[in-house]
């Protein structure tokens, strides 16, 4: 079904929502529910579509030419095709740098567009938020190096107008910038204040690979992302309202980026107590799965 499907994908435009959602969602279960040896072979025969890559990249510019505030509050079809866009090509990263899979057409992005729509928003819905982290992420786990990409974008060279002690940062950090960097911060820690459970996921995991990016770029850039003050009052304001419990995923993963990275400023003893407190009272069998998995990755990095 992966060669009939794709290929009807090519001969789409941006705008066969209604043919278009339901098909890229198609290649991308194809992708995650599969063995890993048809796995391989799935990735094989998308990559090899060239005319399926020539849409996608259609699809993603559409993210920044469709009007924000035409945007309805529901998640439209436009942006339900976005999201699967975005998921897609997100997994096609993932999947063609496991495998080292030959790639017949690249795909171009604005690195500067991917980053303000995290750090601005302009309205757009949770899901495609959630969508276009996931690809960040991708990008940020294989360095910005995947041979399916070409990242475009005002920083994809180091400017020589800046002031050189941010130069030599800028440099080490290619293609981001400080000023990126603490910018897409602020607005991932803001993201968390909405509570959300799959915004909040998706935050906690993009946090997570931005710091280890960085701390293989620059160890004290890292430790100074991950200590900021910012995040303690962060903890507070994730732990306020009815749910006061430490035993949150998110908490619990924000905790264990605290502490890989010794943030003593933002996590100390008093709190690792209470956690281990909490989990020790708490019944371990009926704790929910995601809630279990971030308790195991806190105790071990303890």
């Amino acid at each position: 079904l992966l060669f009939p499907v794709s290929n009807l994908c090519g001969k789409c435009r941006p705008r066969d929502t209604d043919l278009l959602q339901p098909s890229l969602n198609f290649l991308y279960w194809s992708l995650h529910q599969t063995t890993p040896c048809s796995q391989q072979r799935a990735v094989a025969v998308l990559l090899s579509n060239v005319s399926l890559l020539e849409l996608l990249q259609k699809v993603l510019e559409c993210t920044w030419l469709w009007s924000p505030p035409s945007r309805p509050a529901y998640l439209s079809s436009e942006d339900a095709l976005l999201c699967s866009g975005w998921l897609l090509v997100a997994s096609l990263l993932l999947y063609q740098h496991r495998y080292n899979t030959e790639v017949h057409q690249t795909l171009s992005v604005d690195l500067t567009e991917v980053l303000n729509a995290v750090i601005f928003r302009n309205k757009k819905p949770i899901l495609l938020l959630v969508s276009i982290m996931q690809f960040l992420r991708a990008i940020l786990r294989q360095n910005f190096s995947s041979s399916l990409l070409v990242i475009v974008g005002q920083n994809t060279a180091p400017s020589a107008t800046q002031p050189q002690p941010s130069s030599l940062q800028d440099t080490a950090l290619h293609p981001l910038s400080m000023q990126q960097i603490f910018s897409l911060v602020v607005s991932l820690q803001n993201l968390l204040v909405h509570k959300d459970l799959l915004l909040s996921q998706a935050v906690v995991a993009c946090l997570e690979t931005l710091v280890e990016y960085l701390y293989v770029k620059n160890q004290d850039v890292a430790l100074h992302v991950a200590s900021q003050p910012w995040h303690r009052f962060l903890l507070f304001t994730l732990l306020s309202g009815g749910q006061k419990s430490f035993l949150q995923p998110e908490v619990l993963r924000l905790m264990t980026l605290f502490v890989r990275y010794q943030s003593s400023n933002i996590i100390s003893q008093k709190e690792i107590s209470q956690i281990v407190q909490e989990a020790a009272e708490a019944n371990l069998a009926e704790l929910p799965e995601a809630t279990s998995c971030a308790l195991h990755l806190f105790l071990s990095q303890v």
